[in-house]
């Protein structure tokens, strides 16, 4: 191959921004400036995506709007732009692409199977244009059939597959190099459409103190840093601040996962190392759905679709509402719907319930998360789910069913974040916030909350659920 010097020779191009709305330690954008020059930058608001959304009051396409914003304004500080456009992406590219002479479109991966789908049918728009489709790995460290066991296999199993990859990893986080800004293509300020025009209503996001785009992600990290070596310790409790928070960043690509490895790896100590772990996770699951497609909309395990559920309407809509009579779970499940947001041990909490405790098929869980949750990501949403369900690759054995009590209590003891999403359990005695339900009539009184009436009382007991669950799966 013959190597090109950057700001490259091979004609004008176009980078197409999707899921890495950053202009730094991107790898399709370096990659497009080195060989191209000039190079026009777009980001599509895609109908094909848009219209499938239930709510015109989406935290996500706000999120993604602020980004976009602010990433154009810094490309037009390096001398840039971008041209964001409304539309169906796969005419829209096609069509800009050529507008723009360009020899050659270039993008990061997607890999869920709906923009598969998409960047086939722009590659060949943009072939039958004489116009090349170039697309890169940016989003994930390893991706696809990089790892494979001796025998050539996709990894199954996360300790083998987390071995592997610590591994492989230092060459891997030297491939991107920063962006040969100057081949960037200037152009004419142009209007961007806003939220009421892509056909979207304002959200409580900014008020929720979500700062999005690059200078999000920076600020979030900032503040994690100094606390990641205590990750171990604080990851557990929802009512700490004990996390990064930067999830919803990491799926739309306002931080790049290598440098987030990249720190991980240069602290010691069993912070750092639990943190690198779940960015591990996060390639895992990747993986799974690269390897196994199928687990979109099917179990892993295939005996796991003989699973019958009982799936009741009625106890999955208290599910959702937050109106289950056990505060963990309707502490979550109400974080989820105010904020967008849910703390990770909580997701496998509610998930668990709903599974385990209401029979409750795993793929409502997971379509009632996919519309709701800010950094919502098919492969580490679907492989959550999976887990908790016990029908994924390496799952959460299937007799290992959660006490929502016993969990409220380890993992919220002073009941901090109980009270936070459950007031009407403000004044309950912190050592019976869990089962509030076991309060005498008068102590309930005292309480300022009667069972039944300012707070439902449980919709299911944990004993007899777990009998019948340990009867569905037995196998």
């Amino acid at each position: 191959m013959t190597k090109i010097a950057a700001g490259g020779t091979l004609g004008p191009a176009l980078f197409w921004f999707r899921r890495d709305l950053r202009d730094e330690d991107n790898e399709g954008l370096a990659q497009a400036l080195s060989r191209h020059a000039p190079v026009y930058c777009a980001f599509v608001f895609d109908t094909a995506i848009l219209d499938g959304l239930r709510d015109r009051a989406d935290r996500r396409v706000e999120f993604i709007w602020h980004s976009v914003a602010a990433l154009r304004a810094s490309l037009q500080r390096r001398g840039g732009g971008l041209a964001v456009l409304h539309g169906d992406a796969r005419r829209c590219i096609p069509e800009l692409a050529a507008r723009l002479g360009a020899v050659a479109v270039h993008a990061n991966r997607d890999y869920e199977p709906q923009a598969l789908q998409r960047d086939d049918a722009v590659a060949a728009a943009l072939a039958a244009q004489g116009i090349a489709f170039h697309d890169h790995k940016d989003q994930v460290v390893f991706e696809g059939r990089e790892l494979l066991t001796q025998g050539g296999k996709p990894y199954v199993v996360f300790t083998p597959y987390r071995n592997a990859w610590l591994r492989a990893v230092t060459p891997a986080l030297t491939a991107s190099r920063d962006p040969h800004y100057p081949s960037l293509a200037g152009e004419a300020p142009q209007r961007m459409p806003d939220l009421a025009e892509l056909g979207f209503l304002p959200t409580n996001l900014l008020g929720l103190g979500i700062r999005p785009g690059m200078e999000g992600a920076r600020q979030l990290l900032a503040d994690f840093l100094p606390r990641m070596g205590q990750y171990h310790l604080a990851r557990d409790y929802p009512g700490r601040r004990g996390v990064s928070y930067l999830s919803v960043h990491l799926r739309f690509g306002t931080v790049s996962v290598r440098e987030l490895v990249r720190h991980a790896r240069a602290e010691s100590g069993p912070g750092a190392l639990a943190w690198l772990n779940e960015l591990i996770w996060r390639d895992f699951y990747f993986s799974v759905l690269a390897n196994f497609p199928k687990v979109a909309d099917r179990a892993f395990r295939p005996d796991c679709e003989q699973l019958v559920f009982d799936n009741d309407p009625h106890l999955f809509r208290a599910w959702q509402d937050g109106r289950t009579g056990y505060p963990i779970v309707d502490a979550g499940m109400r974080q989820l719907l105010a904020t967008g947001y849910m703390h990770n041990r909580l997701r496998m909490i509610t998930a668990s319930f709903l599974v385990k405790h209401l029979g409750v098929d795993w793929r409502w869980g997971e379509r009632h998360f996919a519309d709701h949750l800010n950094d919502y990501d098919l492969a580490a949403n679907n492989g959550g789910w999976q887990w908790s369900a016990s029908t994924g690759c390496d799952a959460q054995p299937w007799f290992r069913i959660f006490n929502p009590v016993l969990q409220g209590r380890r993992f919220d003891p002073d009941g901090q974040f109980v009270r936070r999403y459950v007031p009407e359990l403000g004044r309950v005695p912190a050592s019976d916030l869990h089962a509030p339900w076991t309060l005498s009539p008068l102590e309930q009184q005292a309480a300022g909350c009667i069972i039944g009436q300012d707070y439902p009382a449980p919709v299911v007991d944990h004993a007899t659920a777990r009998k019948k669950t340990l009867r569905r799966y037995h196998r």
